[in-house]
């Protein structure tokens, strides 16, 4: 009987929040959503920052989709697990640029998820045409 409550105990403590807060979030790598846009993040720097490159499969535009790069920052890197996160993509086919802002999230199997809102601001012709410029 000792032997079955000391496993329990030792699973119960595998399973305990202290030891899934070990496990971390990493932004560094290939990243896909699904539309099919995929980006890749180089390692980040003890400050935080990050750099890369987006591939968009989705665009207004008629132009050839161009990989382009971007730059970003992780919120408090060596922190806690589930670190909030932005970047800016500067895209390579159009007049515009795209800021990303979101958090990394990790199950408990440990699967890797970002979630992200966004704005595009388009190049216009005049200050008169602003209000059509954020999407």
């Amino acid at each position: 009987m000792r032997s079955l409550s000391c496993c329990l105990l030792l699973a119960l403590a595998l399973l305990s929040p202290s030891a899934t807060a070990a496990r971390k979030c990493d932004l560094q790598g290939l990243w896909r959503n699904e539309l099919g846009s995929n980006m890749t993040l180089s390692a980040i720097d003890s400050a935080g920052t990050f750099s890369g490159s987006y591939h968009t499969a989705v665009a207004a535009t008629n132009k050839k989709i161009l990989v382009s790069p971007l730059q970003g920052a992780q919120q408090h890197p060596g922190a806690k697990g589930q670190p909030t996160f932005g970047f800016t993509v500067q895209w390579q086919f159009a007049d515009s640029t795209t800021v990303f802002v979101g958090q990394c999230f990790m199950d408990h199997r440990g699967k890797e998820t970002l979630e992200t809102a966004w704005l595009l601001r388009e190049e216009v012709p005049s200050r008169r045409d602003a209000w059509k410029a954020t999407r």
